[in-house]
């Protein structure tokens, strides 16, 4: 207790006591309603329920309509295909459809959940034995319909022989894409010595059993999920989403999987998986891992059952990679018991002790790309990690400025950040990182629902890297890369290459433990943990980077330019807002970026890859809002198109003739030891030294470097 009391006291930790203390009061009085203790799930629900009340950045009041909200989305959830649940189940279960208030915050037991579960079991049974017996009969591919796959825009089926016909049609889909492979397969092979055709009859029977079996395993999964653990934290997930789409709830084995992703660190054994037809295979060993130690595990080994300890194995049938890897991994020197299948089809089970795995891949690296006006240095930073368990471990920040030293010593004349698809992570990090950049002063303005803004400052006056720089963004580019961005271009400090805008996430979370014993101090709490959305955050020129996202200076076509996969297309995303502007001065000096735009605004322009990738991806896009066609014809003809459509997408995003692009010298031997991740290297640096977006931000980066348009910002 004392060293909860230490923790309270921090100044530091000021707002988040008076968040927990506040809490905790709110959740005993209400808790005083029950007659009896409240059990885990009314626990969690209760806590869940008063967090999101009292501390959400902007919680929608917890209401018969706030219930409604959470009963439909929970239930298209539970059943994303509309495949399983009758319309006659939803209005049997919408006497709950105003009631999910009361069960949140504590003023009747939770019913809803058990219900779906009860239900959802039968509808789940029901189904496989009707896709087993539509996949018993051959289909005719010959028949001119189609079928609708944007769920979406579907309502659950209005009874037994719509729901029939619904299924039917999509395991035709299913059976049509299959069927049409065994035909390009077919095709491939007559060439082949001894080959003997097979009739179109014998092809659609084994189309059918392909369909068979993936819907098999598919139905595995769901029946493992369908349990009540599952579902209610599927139900408390649905809740906080409702809040926004930020607000997550982790159970402990997710938050744990959370914190890993973010640190690059975990505690597993040094093996990679893959899903090979139903079966979760070891894809690569890890040197010197406690799997390659072992000597006992092989690549192909097939994994059956994971045992953690002493305790009775877990069937991995049904299971996808990502629960199985939940399952491999745990905490540093416990043991877990692998049941694998070797080649020779022999099983045995193996002891490993679990040790830290470090995820350096997925760490900052640097390399040069040497063009006709200089060398360019290239920082790659695919998230902003951090391990903020451990003082001395991994950090981006720290990381990005030992990757700018050795650029530097190598003398380059510009360098080049790449934060596509980079989704975000510290916020103490970005901070950093800005740092390195500019002289001090304000990066970032965060507030809450009640308090004026509190400006994040960098207070450090030295400035690692003065030079020209350009920050590679796109659609996916999200969070603290949004942050970084937008102080670069307020300063201007460098200029901003990529899609039209960045993802456009605004707002702050915090990982607060449901354990109110602990007084919600424990971020690890074996109640779980909500992510919540407590602030905004708005970029020095006061705006917010919500919804809006970056927008870049110099603009490239890209495949998902049209696709709705921003902030901005999320039914719950909190609005676009401004604030003041802080106090600051742009960079000593500016490029003029009118005119570096133009000049790659020509080049664009007048390249075949570009304007052709754009009009593909105008295509593409198109071709998901509409019917799919169960005609064998007019199936192959329109995937003849797509496939040569994604062909050229793929062809022309790679330039014909490869950059000079070299390691720097501190990391000649970066993977001597470790054959496959040096093998992994390998292939993410051709790719880069192919790749049609950093090209052109070379060539950008040139024009800054030979611009004589300085400017001296007075």
């Amino acid at each position: 207790m004392f060293k909860v009391f230490k923790y309270m006291i921090k100044k530091r930790n000021l707002p988040i006591v008076l968040l927990v203390l506040a809490t905790g009061i709110v959740v005993a009085f209400r808790t005083l309603a029950f007659t009896e203790p409240p059990n885990k799930y009314e626990r969690i629900l209760h806590n869940v329920g008063s967090m999101l009340d009292y501390y959400h950045y902007s919680p929608k009041n917890i209401d018969d309509n706030f219930s409604k909200e959470v009963f439909k989305k929970y239930l298209g959830e539970v059943d994303q295909e509309k495949k399983g649940f009758l319309q006659s189940d939803i209005d049997q279960l919408s006497v709950y459809a105003t009631t999910i208030d009361d069960e949140i915050m504590g003023r009747s037991p939770i019913k809803f959940v058990p219900a779906v579960v009860e239900l959802s079991k039968k509808r789940l049974q029901e189904t496989q034995d009707i896709s087993r017996e539509i996949l018993s009969h051959p289909f005719d591919f010959s028949k001119d319909e189609s079928v609708n796959l944007d769920f979406d825009k579907m309502d659950f089926p209005k009874n037994e022989a719509d729901r029939k016909e619904e299924l039917r049609k999509r395991l035709k889909y299913l059976t049509l894409e299959k069927y049409s492979d065994l035909l390009d397969q077919q095709e491939q092979n007559k060439k082949k010595a001894g080959f003997v055709p097979e009739s179109k009859t014998d092809l659609e029977k084994q189309a059918r059993e392909k369909a068979l079996k993936t819907m098999d395993r598919y139905y595995d999964h769901l029946k493992i999920k369908a349990n009540e653990d599952d579902m209610f934290n599927l139900f408390v997930e649905t809740i906080v989403q409702c809040m926004d789409p930020h607000t997550d709830y982790f159970p402990p084995i997710e938050k744990r999987s959370f914190d890993e992703d973010m640190s690059g660190h975990f505690f597993g054994i040094g093996a990679s998986l893959r899903d090979e037809d139903g079966n979760i295979k070891i894809a690569t060993l890890l040197t010197g891992s406690p799997a390659w130690k072992s000597g006992q595990l092989n690549v192909g080994d097939i994994i059956v059952k994971v045992g953690q300890g002493p305790q009775d194995p877990v069937d991995l049938t049904g299971y996808l990679v990502e629960d199985a890897v939940k399952l491999i991994r745990g905490s540093k020197g416990t043991e877990v018991r692998l049941t694998v299948r070797k080649a020779d089809g022999t099983t045995k089970t193996i002891s490993l002790i679990r040790d830290e795995i470090v995820q350096d891949e997925k760490f900052a690296k640097s390399v040069i790309v040497n063009s006709e006006k200089g060398k360019i240095g290239y920082i790659y930073l695919p998230e902003f990690y951090a391990d903020f368990d451990d003082p001395k471990g991994s950090r981006c920040s720290i990381d990005v400025a030992h990757e700018l030293i050795k650029l530097k010593e190598q003398k380059v004349d510009g360098i080049v950040l790449d934060l596509r698809n980079n989704g975000g992570g510290s916020l103490y990090d970005v901070v950093q990182m800005v740092g390195l950049f500019i002289d001090q002063g304000p990066v970032v303005q965060v507030k809450d629902r009640e308090g004026k803004p509190q400006i994040l400052v960098d207070h450090d006056k030295n400035v690692l890297y003065d030079g020209p720089f350009a920050v590679m963004v796109n659609e996916l580019s999200a969070s603290a890369s949004e942050i970084f961005a937008a102080a670069i271009q307020d300063y201007k400090r460098g200029v901003i290459i990529g899609s039209t805008s960045t993802y456009g996430k605004g707002t702050v979370q915090r990982n607060i433990g449901l354990d109110k014993a602990m007084g919600f101090s424990d971020a690890n709490s074996p109640l779980g943990t909500v992510k919540l959305t407590l602030q905004k955050f708005y970029r020095i020129n006061g705006g917010s980077t919500q919804l809006r996202g970056v927008a870049s200076d110099i603009v490239l076509p890209d495949l998902y330019e049209h696709y709705k996969i921003r902030e901005k297309d999320q039914p719950d995303a909190l609005p676009w807002d401004e604030i003041p502007k802080a106090d600051y001065s742009t960079w000593k000096y500016a490029y003029d970026v009118n005119t570096i735009r133009a000049a790659s605004d020509d080049r664009t322009k007048n390249n075949v890859s570009f304007s052709t990738i754009e009009k593909d991806a105008v295509w593409l896009d198109k071709q998901n809002d509409k019917l799919f066609p169960l005609n064998i014809d007019k199936y192959r003809e329109e995937q003849k198109q797509v496939r040569a459509t994604v062909k050229q997408i793929d062809s022309l995003s790679k330039l014909s003739v490869a950059m000079n692009i070299e390691n720097l010298p501190q990391d000649a031997n970066r993977f001597a030891n470790d054959k496959d991740k040096a093998d992994r290297y390998k292939q993410w640096l051709d790719s880069k030294k192919t790749d049609i977006y950093l090209k052109e931000a070379v060539n950008v980066m040139n024009d800054m470097i030979a611009s004589k348009s300085l400017v001296y910002n007075k």
